[in-house]
């Protein structure tokens, strides 16, 4: 009988294609809902999302509405695809067993023939194909169809290494050279990764074993990255067990990742779940993250490579980010911000059991700036610190890095958060030789911190409003219109 293989027709960035999450997170949401409704008091002049810019030249803040209630649009539909194969089509076999790098290998040198003349789509069916790295091509589609798992291979040697990203100057754990990432693309367009709730799992335990022995030689490769792209589509995946940060686009443009699980346990080093790096228009919605790391994190490079490179972040929108990780935070920008970011925006997080809910990390040597980030809409639970601003990582590339490079933060808005069962107060410490400057705050209520618990802050002015316990004096100063 012959084998049905999907088509997909005119693929949008926008529509369906839901998936399973866990329970636990809708669990509260009633409970949250009815804490929102008693501890908020939402001013109806901040109703209405808006981007916050700073105007570096004027020095003014100004906003500007966001009516979108998805970034979606930020992928361009792709037509149809003229020729669709079945990666067995190519010699593939899905045992579990059988490598199949070669037949991956040959299917997108296949397919990248009709790049210029309709694209192509790669399907992958139900089995367990396991497989090295392999690269894509433009105007092409992956597609996993239900039941279809791609298993990382155990074998280091089928992830090669390439150059170091020259935003960092190096590999990011190891001097020199890196492990490609699993699926990878350079200098493409128009691609889309999707399917039936299909499964990447990298297969990271023998790469998170050689970190904590202490015997990686190369950096670790990613399970997903695109560097160099522009218009991709990720969507409607189970990502498990990355060796190292699940999904990297660096240097890219137009990027939409929505409706995707990922998960890696969360003692597995530097799991992060999607890294928007060194990337302009990025939307990150939807999404069940569980890591070893920050579930989304914002970076644009390393200190002098960075500054070098100069390719900032920006237009950055993360909504609806579900999950945990009892290391690090629900959303990280930095440490890795030398080239700059800006015009974030971060809409309805819930994190549970997490080190932090939001953190912002930088440090001396780094330069860059951070501006313009707007937070709205937090809910946690059982999170130690829920709004975290650090300094003093002391990480470095080498020795070359500049002592008098200090980077700029302001303009930093967070408004409606709810924290239950909190741990500890924020943490908001910026740099004494470059004060963070425009922090602003309004309608948080941190449930749980004992009474003597108190706010602490250094090198950091703004303003805040409605805001349970008392926020340090650096943000009493009233700048919000508090509702009556």
């Amino acid at each position: 009988m012959e084998e049905k293989i999907p088509i997909l027709n005119k693929i949008k960035g926008g529509g369906g294609g839901g998936i399973t999450r866990p329970l636990f997170v809708f669990s509260l949401l009633l409970l949250f809902t009815l804490v929102a409704l008693f501890s908020l008091q939402i001013n109806s002049e901040y109703s209405v999302f808006s981007i916050r810019a700073f105007d570096f030249i004027s020095g003014r803040v100004v906003s500007i509405p966001d009516p979108q209630q998805s970034c979606s649009g930020f992928f361009e539909e792709v037509l149809e695809r003229k020729v669709v194969k079945s990666i067995k089509d190519f010699g593939g076999i899905g045992d579990g067993k059988t490598l199949n790098t070669a037949a991956f290998r040959r299917a997108i040198e296949f397919m990248a023939r009709f790049k210029a003349s309709g694209g192509s789509q790669l399907v992958v069916p139900k089995g367990r194909w396991v497989t090295g790295s392999f690269n894509l091509t433009s105007n092409f589609t992956l597609f996993l169809q239900h039941g279809a798992v791609i298993l990382g291979s155990q074998d280091p040697n089928e992830w090669p290494i390439i150059e170091a990203l020259p935003s960092y100057g190096r590999g990011r754990e190891r001097l020199g050279a890196r492990h490609i990432s699993l699926i990878h693309g350079n200098g493409l367009s128009n691609v889309v990764i999707t399917g039936e709730n299909g499964t990447i799992d990298g297969q990271g335990k023998m790469w998170w074993e050689l970190w904590w022995n202490r015997t990686l030689v190369h950096t670790r490769g990613h399970l997903v990255e695109l560097v160099n792209s522009q218009n991709i589509l990720i969507q409607n995946l189970t990502l498990l067990n990355s060796p190292f940060w699940t999904i990297h686009p660096v240097y890219c443009r137009n990027i939409v990742i929505r409706n995707m699980t990922i998960l890696a346990p969360l003692n597995a080093p530097n799991t992060d779940g999607i890294d928007a790096d060194s990337s302009l228009n990025v939307c990150i919605e939807d999404c069940y993250i569980e890591s070893g790391d920050d579930l989304v994190s914002v970076k644009s490079g390393w200190d002098q490579y960075g500054m070098k490179i100069a390719r900032p972040s920006s237009n950055i929108i993360v909504r609806r980010v579900r999950g945990t990780t009892p290391t690090c935070s629900g959303v990280g920008i930095g440490s890795e911000m030398s080239g700059g970011v800006s015009n974030v925006i971060i809409e309805d997080l819930h994190v549970r059991d997490s080190a932090a809910g939001v953190r912002i990390k930088t440090d001396i040597g780094r330069g860059g700036y951070i501006a313009n980030v707007t937070i709205n809409n937090m809910r946690m639970e059982r999170v130690k610190v829920p709004i975290r601003f650090s300094r003093g990582a002391n990480d470095h590339p080498d020795d070359k890095w500049d002592p008098k490079a200090l980077p700029k933060v302001r303009g930093i808005f967070i408004s409606n958060v709810v924290s239950l069962e909190t741990k500890r107060p924020p943490l908001l410490e910026g740099i004494e030789e470059a004060p963070f400057e425009d922090i602003h705050m309004k309608n948080i209520s941190l449930f749980g911190l004992a009474p003597s618990m108190k706010w602490n802050c250094e090198f950091i002015s703004g303003s805040s409003c409605s805001v349970f316990p008392a926020p340090c004096s650096q943000l009493l100063k009233n700048e919000f219109q508090c509702p009556n």
